[in-house]
């Protein structure tokens, strides 16, 4: 197994954004089944905004295997502050547990090694990925967003109701 990253092109850009929706519609039926409600647009548990914004505001890359597409990941990096934020990553499922995600990240680690800390979130109902960033990944969770307790990045009124839990989770790099 060779897993890299390569930078997204534009060519690929709207595969990129239906695998993303893919692999996150995945975890949602696969955690709730058919009767699941947490879309943020029809039939998405993630929009295909949400992702645009993040391609647009951060540095997308593929995620392959021998040069095959299995998933992919966006990152918004902070050159001043060096508080780096991992805004997606998604392995294609039916690539799930061949340690393709676990590599991934580490390459990212290597891409940026002037990080001092790393942040992301994940749905609550999300266990495979609490476990992914937790055990494997080695970040802390130092958060969690609930209709008590609002994620303040969160645009006004987008974070209603307890459908929109997320934890918070943030991984300090040894320098």
């Amino acid at each position: 197994m060779k897993v890299t990253l390569k930078p997204l092109k534009e060519s690929d850009r709207d595969q990129f954004i239906k695998d993303n929706q893919r692999a996150f519609k995945y975890g949602a039926l696969e955690e709730f089944g058919l009767r699941d409600n947490h879309y943020e647009e029809e039939g998405e548990i993630i929009s295909r905004k949400t992702i645009e914004d993040s391609i647009d505001n951060g540095v997308a890359y593929r995620i392959l295997d021998d040069g095959v597409i299995m998933g992919g990941l966006v990152l918004n990096i902070d050159n001043k502050t060096k508080h780096n934020h991992l805004d997606l990553l998604f392995i294609n499922p039916e690539c799930h547990s061949k340690g393709i995600g676990y590599k991934a990240w580490c390459l990212v680690e290597e891409l940026y090694p002037d990080t001092l800390v790393w942040e992301t979130v994940t749905p609550y109902f999300e266990k495979r990925n609490i476990h992914f960033y937790v055990n494997k990944c080695g970040f802390s969770i130092v958060e969690f967003y609930n209709k008590y307790h609002k994620d303040p990045n969160m645009i006004e009124d987008a974070q209603d109701d307890e459908d929109d839990e997320m934890f918070r989770f943030i991984k300090y790099m040894n320098k």
